[in-house]
């Protein structure tokens, strides 16, 4: 079950604890894609706050919101961007896509196999994709204050697992969301602290979302003989004479002595 769009927006914009787990994961987002220059950047769900970064130096940005969560306009101040669309019906040509960024858009989703299909499908060859969902194991789940608590959990297993059913090749996972989430003073103020200790520790000390980074792979197909016609085909024995036939032989007649009489 999706979120509405306001809760998210106040979540993450209104809220000191929403914009610790924002830069939390934006930085631990930049840390794996420093530049996008010249590509296509998309993200799902309410991945808008992640894509600041690359609305400079990319070849055109995306925010694709799902229509059960509703859609706001994004970045403020500036061309909109964003977009609603329906889970598996996506307003974006087939493999036109370099980096996708999912948040809040897997777990909460109810039928997955479709949305990974659709993920699968606007991606190009080789290109990237990295899914942010809450971490079972971590605290941000058990709490319904935030995003996190909402949906489905992972472990990174788990969700490698997942992505290697839909033909994605999972390349790295990290942890993000190390500090409590409380919206006590103490706790935001030494956020980045907890942050840094955290990405040291891990993953003895886990985090409150998972991050795995997939790719694409595409391989050729395999198809039985030769793809094209050989011309000319190459001859063993070419250059070398055939043969000649051997002669026919030659009987000669055996002519009888003259002035030989017959029989008497």
């Amino acid at each position: 079950m999706y979120l509405d769009v306001l809760d998210l927006r106040n979540f993450y914009y209104r809220t000191q604890l929403g914009r610790v787990a924002q830069r939390a994961i934006r930085d631990r987002l930049v840390g794996m894609w420093p530049e996008a220059k010249g590509q296509t950047v998309v993200g799902y769900g309410f991945a808008a706050p992640l894509l600041r970064p690359y609305l400079e130096e990319a070849r055109r940005v995306a925010a694709i919101m799902p229509a059960p969560q509703g859609v706001m306009p994004w970045p403020a101040g500036m061309e909109n961007v964003s977009v609603l669309s329906e889970e598996a019906a996506w307003p974006l040509e087939t493999g036109m896509v370099d980096k996708l960024v999912l948040l809040h858009g897997l777990e909460p989703s109810d039928d997955q196999p479709d949305l990974l299909e659709e993920c699968w499908r606007v991606m190009g060859p080789g290109a990237r994709a990295i899914f942010i969902v809450p971490n079972r194991s971590g605290l941000w789940a058990r709490t319904e204050r935030t995003p996190f608590g909402f949906g489905r959990p992972y472990s990174t297993n788990q969700l490698e697992a997942q992505l290697r059913r839909h033909s994605f090749v999972p390349e790295r996972a990290y942890h993000a969301l190390f500090a409590p989430p409380s919206h006590r003073r103490f706790w935001l103020r030494t956020a980045g602290m907890w942050e840094r200790a955290g990405r040291r520790l891990a993953p003895w000390f886990a985090g409150g979302g998972v991050m795995v980074e997939v790719s694409k792979q595409v391989y050729a197909p395999r198809k039985p003989g030769l793809t094209a016609a050989v011309t000319r085909p190459l001859k063993a024995l070419e250059g070398v004479t055939a043969p000649a036939p051997l002669p026919a032989p030659r009987f000669n007649s055996v002519k009888a002595p003259s002035g030989a009489g017959g029989l008497s």
